[in-house]
């Protein structure tokens, strides 16, 4: 699609901050206005626009995605998103870990251990951890607390949520990743110690390669709209 636009820009609107070309709302693909809750939201987003070129580029937009992601398919299905969320709890990556090589089951007692330490800690949320390839049962009530956790998030941090756990396989690293207790790049690092492992024994693939760089662009993205959202509510 070219550019139909000359200027992108931003301004209070609501409860909330709107996003404008040459004047006139942005709409999500579902129609609905575009309005984000922060000042600082609405600007990233209007930046993206005004940075396209004469050609759109919807994937050079990816605060903007997001804020549509939220309003057009999450904050009509909370219930759904906070259970798929809170579901990685039952098979969290931090809780299965190897029994050898003993390199690696160092590195993921180091990195993981005080994370699930953390969770029992903060959210009340105390995980079993196994070196079996079968699944745990975990307990109820940590199970119960992460589901609590979930649920308390805004849309916004709910979506963001959603798909950082996602591309972590843990929603311990997501949670993690949303309170500050990791930076993107120390959560993303903490997903990959298995196959980060494997690649300096036998070589990095090439595809492979790229798809974790994709994924560690986007949680870069959820950490960023995290950040712009500070302070709200």
């Amino acid at each position: 699609m070219r550019r139909f636009y000359r200027e992108a820009s931003s301004e209070p609107a609501g409860d909330g901050f709107s996003v404008l070309l040459d004047g006139r709302p942005v709409r999500t693909p579902a129609k609905r206005p575009l309005i984000v809750p922060t000042a600082s939201f609405a600007a990233a987003i209007a930046s993206e626009w005004a940075a396209q070129g004469e050609t759109l580029a919807p994937a050079g937009m990816v605060l903007t995605q997001l804020a549509n992601t939220t309003i057009d398919r999450v904050a009509g299905n909370r219930d759904e998103v906070v259970r798929v969320t809170a579901g990685y709890a039952e098979t969290d990556l931090l809780c299965h870990r190897a029994a050898d090589p003993a390199d690696l089951a160092r590195q993921q007692m180091q990195a993981w251990q005080p994370l699930l330490d953390w969770a029992a800690q903060v959210l009340d949320a105390r995980l079993a951890v196994t070196q079996s390839v079968i699944p745990i049962e975990q307990p109820r009530p940590a199970l119960d607390a992460i589901v609590a956790a979930v649920a308390m998030l805004d849309d916004y941090r709910l979506a963001g949520l959603h798909i950082a756990t996602g591309i972590l396989g843990s929603v311990i690293l997501g949670l993690a990743l949303l309170h500050g207790r990791l930076d993107a790049e120390a959560a993303f690092a903490a997903s990959r110690l298995d196959e980060d492992f494997q690649a300096e024994r036998w070589g990095v693939d090439n595809e492979a390669a790229a798809r974790q760089a994709a994924m560690a662009n986007e949680l870069a993205t959820v950490r960023r709209m995290f950040d712009l959202l500070e302070g709200w509510p």
